[in-house]
Protein backbone atom coordinates (compact mmCIF):
# COMPACT_ATOMS: atom_id res chain seq x y z
CA UNK A 1 0.00 0.00 0.00
CA UNK A 2 2.94 2.53 1.00
CA UNK A 3 4.35 1.67 -2.52
CA UNK A 4 0.99 2.63 -4.12
CA UNK A 5 0.84 5.59 -2.63
CA UNK A 6 4.29 6.76 -2.73
CA UNK A 7 4.52 6.25 -6.72
CA UNK A 8 0.92 7.93 -6.89
CA UNK A 9 2.63 11.14 -5.35
CA UNK A 10 5.77 10.93 -6.76
CA UNK A 11 4.34 10.98 -10.43
CA UNK A 12 2.26 13.71 -9.10
CA UNK A 13 4.85 15.86 -8.30
CA UNK A 14 7.08 14.81 -10.93
CA UNK A 15 4.02 16.47 -13.41
CA UNK A 16 3.59 19.47 -11.13
CA UNK A 17 6.65 20.87 -9.46
CA UNK A 18 8.30 21.65 -13.38
CA UNK A 19 5.02 23.80 -13.99
CA UNK A 20 4.94 25.42 -10.51
CA UNK A 21 8.02 26.23 -11.43
CA UNK A 22 7.30 28.01 -14.87
CA UNK A 23 4.37 29.94 -13.06
CA UNK A 24 6.66 31.62 -10.43
CA UNK A 25 8.58 32.86 -13.05
CA UNK A 26 6.11 34.20 -15.05
CA UNK A 27 3.46 35.38 -12.31
CA UNK A 28 4.72 38.13 -10.08
CA UNK A 29 1.52 38.05 -7.56
CA UNK A 30 1.53 35.58 -5.24
CA UNK A 31 -2.36 35.30 -4.90
CA UNK A 32 -2.25 34.50 -8.26
CA UNK A 33 0.45 31.51 -7.98
CA UNK A 34 -1.24 30.29 -4.96
CA UNK A 35 -4.23 29.82 -7.07
CA UNK A 36 -3.24 28.94 -10.60
CA UNK A 37 -0.24 26.08 -8.62
CA UNK A 38 -3.74 24.91 -6.53
CA UNK A 39 -5.92 24.76 -9.73
CA UNK A 40 -3.52 23.04 -11.83
CA UNK A 41 -2.55 20.40 -9.15
CA UNK A 42 -6.19 19.63 -8.69
CA UNK A 43 -6.47 19.32 -12.49
CA UNK A 44 -3.48 17.02 -12.86
CA UNK A 45 -4.57 14.88 -9.87
CA UNK A 46 -7.79 14.11 -11.99
CA UNK A 47 -5.66 13.28 -14.82
CA UNK A 48 -3.87 10.83 -12.92
CA UNK A 49 -6.38 9.41 -11.08
CA UNK A 50 -8.06 8.39 -15.03
CA UNK A 51 -4.80 6.98 -15.90
CA UNK A 52 -4.25 5.11 -12.55
CA UNK A 53 -7.94 3.81 -12.36
CA UNK A 54 -7.46 2.17 -16.04
CA UNK A 55 -3.42 0.92 -15.16
CA UNK A 56 -3.36 -0.17 -11.86
CA UNK A 57 -7.28 -1.26 -10.91
CA UNK A 58 -8.64 -2.17 -14.50
CA UNK A 59 -11.76 -0.22 -14.07
CA UNK A 60 -12.65 3.09 -16.13
CA UNK A 61 -13.20 5.14 -13.26
CA UNK A 62 -12.77 5.22 -9.25
CA UNK A 63 -14.96 8.18 -8.67
CA UNK A 64 -17.95 5.87 -8.28
CA UNK A 65 -16.07 3.62 -5.65
CA UNK A 66 -15.00 6.44 -4.00
CA UNK A 67 -18.86 8.22 -3.74
CA UNK A 68 -18.54 10.89 -5.97
CA UNK A 69 -21.85 9.22 -7.87
CA UNK A 70 -24.37 11.91 -9.84
CA UNK A 71 -27.47 10.64 -8.17
CA UNK A 72 -30.78 12.94 -6.30
CA UNK A 73 -29.58 10.76 -3.26
CA UNK A 74 -26.06 12.47 -3.45
CA UNK A 75 -27.52 16.38 -4.40
CA UNK A 76 -29.92 16.20 -1.43
CA UNK A 77 -27.03 14.80 0.85
CA UNK A 78 -24.57 17.12 -0.27
CA UNK A 79 -27.90 20.19 0.52
CA UNK A 80 -27.97 18.58 3.75
CA UNK A 81 -24.39 18.80 4.65
CA UNK A 82 -24.10 22.31 3.29
CA UNK A 83 -27.22 23.40 5.75
CA UNK A 84 -25.75 21.57 8.91
CA UNK A 85 -22.35 22.99 8.25
CA UNK A 86 -23.30 26.07 8.23
CA UNK A 87 -26.02 26.41 10.79
CA UNK A 88 -23.41 25.01 12.99
CA UNK A 89 -21.09 28.07 12.26
CA UNK A 90 -23.71 30.08 12.76
CA UNK A 91 -24.61 28.55 16.08
CA UNK A 92 -20.74 28.81 17.25
CA UNK A 93 -20.82 32.24 16.56
CA UNK A 94 -24.19 33.27 18.12
CA UNK A 95 -23.44 30.95 21.42
CA UNK A 96 -20.46 33.49 21.55
CA UNK A 97 -22.68 36.60 21.12
CA UNK A 98 -24.91 35.51 23.71
CA UNK A 99 -21.78 34.85 26.32
CA UNK A 100 -20.75 38.56 25.20
CA UNK A 101 -17.77 37.61 23.98
CA UNK A 102 -18.15 38.82 20.60
CA UNK A 103 -20.73 41.88 19.30
CA UNK A 104 -21.87 41.61 15.60
CA UNK A 105 -21.45 44.56 13.23
CA UNK A 106 -23.93 46.13 11.02
CA UNK A 107 -24.49 44.25 7.66
CA UNK A 108 -22.32 45.24 4.82
CA UNK A 109 -24.10 46.09 1.05
CA UNK A 110 -22.16 43.44 -0.60
CA UNK A 111 -22.91 40.80 1.91
CA UNK A 112 -25.12 39.12 -0.87
CA UNK A 113 -22.03 39.26 -3.65
CA UNK A 114 -19.89 38.38 -0.07
CA UNK A 115 -22.12 35.18 0.38
CA UNK A 116 -22.02 34.07 -3.40
CA UNK A 117 -18.32 34.40 -3.44
CA UNK A 118 -17.96 32.28 -0.67
CA UNK A 119 -20.25 29.58 -1.35
CA UNK A 120 -18.15 29.25 -4.81
CA UNK A 121 -15.52 28.62 -2.84
CA UNK A 122 -16.46 27.09 -0.22
CA UNK A 123 -17.98 24.15 -2.70
CA UNK A 124 -14.77 24.35 -4.43
CA UNK A 125 -12.43 23.94 -1.63
CA UNK A 126 -14.40 20.94 -0.18
CA UNK A 127 -14.93 18.85 -3.86
CA UNK A 128 -11.17 19.12 -4.15
CA UNK A 129 -10.18 18.34 -0.59
CA UNK A 130 -13.32 15.30 -0.28
CA UNK A 131 -12.20 13.68 -3.48
CA UNK A 132 -8.55 13.49 -2.22
CA UNK A 133 -9.25 12.73 1.14
CA UNK A 134 -12.01 10.94 1.72
CA UNK A 135 -12.10 9.79 -1.73
CA UNK A 136 -8.44 8.45 -3.25
CA UNK A 137 -6.62 8.13 -0.35
CA UNK A 138 -9.65 6.66 2.20
CA UNK A 139 -9.90 4.40 -0.63
CA UNK A 140 -6.13 3.09 -0.57
CA UNK A 141 -5.94 3.22 2.79
CA UNK A 142 -9.48 0.89 3.47
CA UNK A 143 -7.72 -1.84 0.74
CA UNK A 144 -4.86 -2.86 3.23
CA UNK A 145 -5.99 -1.85 6.36
CA UNK A 146 -9.09 -2.33 8.97
CA UNK A 147 -11.16 0.69 8.71
CA UNK A 148 -10.48 1.75 12.06
CA UNK A 149 -6.87 2.51 11.36
CA UNK A 150 -7.84 4.20 7.48
CA UNK A 151 -10.43 6.89 9.74
CA UNK A 152 -7.57 7.46 11.71
CA UNK A 153 -4.53 7.85 8.84
CA UNK A 154 -6.78 9.49 6.32
CA UNK A 155 -7.64 11.71 9.52
CA UNK A 156 -4.14 12.55 10.59
CA UNK A 157 -2.64 12.97 6.56
CA UNK A 158 -5.87 15.95 6.04
CA UNK A 159 -4.77 17.41 9.42
CA UNK A 160 -0.73 17.57 8.43
CA UNK A 161 -0.86 17.98 4.42
CA UNK A 162 -2.17 21.78 5.36
CA UNK A 163 0.85 22.58 7.11
CA UNK A 164 2.27 22.78 3.77
CA UNK A 165 3.90 26.32 4.43
CA UNK A 166 6.09 28.70 5.39
CA UNK A 167 7.67 27.74 8.65
CA UNK A 168 6.16 30.62 10.40
CA UNK A 169 2.69 30.15 9.15
CA UNK A 170 3.03 26.36 10.54
CA UNK A 171 3.93 27.99 13.97
CA UNK A 172 0.79 30.20 13.48
CA UNK A 173 -1.94 27.60 12.89
CA UNK A 174 -0.36 24.79 15.09
CA UNK A 175 -2.69 25.37 17.64
CA UNK A 176 -5.36 24.39 15.20
CA UNK A 177 -4.10 21.03 14.24
CA UNK A 178 -6.37 18.90 16.90
CA UNK A 179 -9.46 20.90 15.47
CA UNK A 180 -8.09 19.79 11.66
CA UNK A 181 -7.84 15.69 12.77
CA UNK A 182 -11.62 16.15 14.90
CA UNK A 183 -12.79 17.83 11.59
CA UNK A 184 -11.33 14.78 9.44
CA UNK A 185 -12.54 12.22 11.36
CA UNK A 186 -16.05 14.35 11.14
CA UNK A 187 -15.99 13.81 7.45
CA UNK A 188 -15.40 10.21 7.29
CA UNK A 189 -17.86 9.72 9.57
CA UNK A 190 -20.49 11.59 7.22
CA UNK A 191 -19.22 9.49 4.48
CA UNK A 192 -19.50 6.09 6.12
CA UNK A 193 -23.28 7.18 7.37
CA UNK A 194 -24.13 7.08 3.65
CA UNK A 195 -23.03 4.13 2.78
CA UNK A 196 -24.92 1.26 0.53
CA UNK A 197 -23.67 -2.01 -0.09
CA UNK A 198 -25.82 -2.55 -3.08
CA UNK A 199 -24.98 0.56 -4.63
CA UNK A 200 -22.14 1.51 -6.61
CA UNK A 201 -20.47 4.05 -3.88
CA UNK A 202 -20.52 0.73 -1.19
CA UNK A 203 -18.20 2.66 0.98
CA UNK A 204 -20.32 5.54 1.46
CA UNK A 205 -21.37 8.75 -0.76
CA UNK A 206 -19.43 12.03 -0.91
CA UNK A 207 -22.36 13.86 -0.75
CA UNK A 208 -22.89 14.63 2.55
CA UNK A 209 -19.03 15.22 3.64
CA UNK A 210 -18.57 17.72 0.34
CA UNK A 211 -21.70 19.65 1.61
CA UNK A 212 -20.56 19.49 5.08
CA UNK A 213 -17.48 20.58 4.47
CA UNK A 214 -18.59 23.79 2.32
CA UNK A 215 -21.16 24.60 4.42
CA UNK A 216 -18.53 25.29 7.29
CA UNK A 217 -16.01 26.82 5.07
CA UNK A 218 -19.24 28.97 3.85
CA UNK A 219 -20.06 30.02 7.08
CA UNK A 220 -16.85 31.41 8.26
CA UNK A 221 -16.26 32.65 4.81
CA UNK A 222 -18.76 35.39 5.22
CA UNK A 223 -18.62 36.03 8.65
CA UNK A 224 -14.85 36.80 8.10
CA UNK A 225 -14.26 38.88 5.17
CA UNK A 226 -18.15 40.18 5.83
CA UNK A 227 -16.43 41.13 9.11
CA UNK A 228 -19.63 40.71 10.94
CA UNK A 229 -18.14 40.46 14.03
CA UNK A 230 -15.60 42.04 16.47
CA UNK A 231 -14.31 40.14 19.50
CA UNK A 232 -14.42 41.94 22.76
CA UNK A 233 -11.40 40.20 24.77
CA UNK A 234 -13.77 39.08 27.67
CA UNK A 235 -11.99 35.68 27.49
CA UNK A 236 -8.56 34.83 26.33
CA UNK A 237 -7.77 33.96 22.57
CA UNK A 238 -7.83 30.46 23.29
CA UNK A 239 -11.40 30.01 23.80
CA UNK A 240 -12.54 32.19 20.80
CA UNK A 241 -9.93 30.96 18.55
CA UNK A 242 -6.44 32.21 17.89
CA UNK A 243 -5.87 34.30 15.25
CA UNK A 244 -9.90 33.91 14.97
CA UNK A 245 -10.05 30.55 13.18
CA UNK A 246 -12.68 28.62 15.21
CA UNK A 247 -10.54 25.49 14.31
CA UNK A 248 -7.85 26.81 17.15
CA UNK A 249 -10.15 27.74 20.05
CA UNK A 250 -11.92 25.50 22.97
CA UNK A 251 -15.75 26.84 22.21
CA UNK A 252 -14.81 25.36 18.15
CA UNK A 253 -13.39 22.04 19.07
CA UNK A 254 -15.94 21.75 21.44
CA UNK A 255 -19.16 22.24 18.49
CA UNK A 256 -16.73 20.46 16.02
CA UNK A 257 -16.61 17.53 18.52
CA UNK A 258 -20.38 17.84 19.07
CA UNK A 259 -20.96 17.66 15.24
CA UNK A 260 -18.19 14.29 15.10
CA UNK A 261 -20.59 12.77 17.72
CA UNK A 262 -23.35 13.20 15.65
CA UNK A 263 -22.09 11.77 12.30
CA UNK A 264 -20.18 9.01 14.21
CA UNK A 265 -23.83 8.18 15.61
CA UNK A 266 -25.21 8.19 12.11
CA UNK A 267 -22.85 5.50 11.29
CA UNK A 268 -23.61 3.28 14.11
CA UNK A 269 -26.97 3.51 13.35
CA UNK A 270 -26.29 2.45 9.85
CA UNK A 271 -24.26 -0.60 11.17
CA UNK A 272 -26.74 -1.62 13.20
CA UNK A 273 -29.68 -1.21 10.38
CA UNK A 274 -27.55 -3.53 8.04
CA UNK A 275 -27.04 -6.12 10.53
CA UNK A 276 -30.49 -6.62 11.29
CA UNK A 277 -31.24 -6.83 7.23
CA UNK A 278 -28.24 -9.65 7.56
CA UNK A 279 -30.25 -11.22 10.38
CA UNK A 280 -33.41 -11.10 8.39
Amino acid sequence: MIVRLLAFILMLLALWLPLVGVIHWLVTDQNTVSIIVMALLFVEFLCLLHWWSRHVYGTPSLLQQYGLVWTRQNAKDLVEGLGIGAISLLSLFLLQGILGWISWQPLSLGLIQIGLEGLMVALGVALGEELIFRGWLLDELQRDYRLTTALWASSLAFAVLHYIKPFEQMLQSAPQFFGLVLLGLTLVWAKRSTSNKQSLAAQGRLGLPIGLHAGLVWGYYIINVGELVDYSGRVPEWVTGIDRNPLAGGIGVLFLGVLALCMRRRCQQLKRQDRRHAAD
